[in-house]
């Protein structure tokens, strides 16, 4: 122990951090929970090609309203979705507007978070502001760099069941490889696998892959989950990437790596 501590003291003084890394068998694990299951609904795309369009599944009849905390350079996503005559409640601090002005937006200038202290909102009383008493599905897409974390572990379950789709981009998934990260990001997702089903992984090709032997994981993923209740029977997901897929980015390409799909 003294010999472990002096040297842990020696690194630091290096500006040097060694630290315990994940287990392997948790990793892997959540992987083999995460893998993409096919739910017998085709996927189409929704949005433009490249960054800020997502796969779905095409279950969408019903569905009246999309929240979606995050508003980027391009609202194509929910445009597309008002086409299907689906409104949108858009959320940032960030910027004064969404790009788009149209009739089925409503938009409000907070950031999506874990409490309701001024810019913050949260998306229980987000949904309260606008929907209190509605009952029918709803569809969220979120990108809100990090702050999905805190959202999804804060959000009642009883609302959280109440969406049919969810499409999540998730950051700093290379902290799964940290003990104390990873134990927050594997909360998030056994709440989440506990209404709903992977559909899609896409790995946003802006980031870096971060490895450990067999073990690659893109740092920043676009989820896709589908509530159990609409689902009647699963098969693995095999092939990717899907022949909608379209990099974020026209710099590289970067496949979904197969420790995310296949068997170990």
């Amino acid at each position: 122990m003294v010999m472990r501590s002096a040297l842990r003291s020696a690194v630091m003084t290096l500006n040097l951090n060694v630290a315990r890394q994940t287990e392997k068998s948790d990793l892997l694990d959540l992987l083999r929970k995460l893998r993409p299951l096919d739910c017998g609904i085709e996927l189409i795309r929704i949005g433009r090609t490249g960054d800020g369009g997502y796969l779905v599944p095409n279950d969408l009849s019903g569905i009246e309203y999309c929240f979606s905390p995050g508003v980027g350079p391009s609202s194509e996503f929910e445009r597309h979705l008002a086409d299907r005559n689906i409104r949108s409640f858009l959320a940032d601090y960030s910027v004064e507007s969404p790009p788009v002005d149209m009739p089925e937006f409503t938009f409000d200038r907070k950031y999506v978070g874990a409490s309701d202290t001024d810019p913050y909102i949260t998306l229980a009383s987000w949904k309260n502001k606008y929907l209190r008493e509605y009952s029918g599905d709803l569809l969220l897409q979120m990108d809100i760099e990090g702050a999905e974390y805190e959202v999804i572990l804060s959000v009642p379950d009883d609302l959280l069941s109440q969406f049919r789709i969810l499409v999540i981009e998730f950051h700093s998934l290379h902290k799964l490889f940290d003990p104390f990260s990873f134990r927050l990001i594997a909360a998030t997702f056994r709440k989440l696998l506990r209404s709903f089903n992977v559909v899609h992984i896409h790995p946003n090709n802006s980031c870096e892959i971060a490895k450990r032997g067999k073990i690659e994981i893109p740092s920043m993923m676009e989820f896709t989950f589908i509530n159990q209740t609409r689902v009647d029977r699963t098969f693995p997901q095999t092939t990717f990437p899907h022949r909608l897929d379209c990099d974020n980015f026209p710099t590289k390409a970067m496949p979904l790596p197969k420790c995310w799909y296949e068997a170990a």
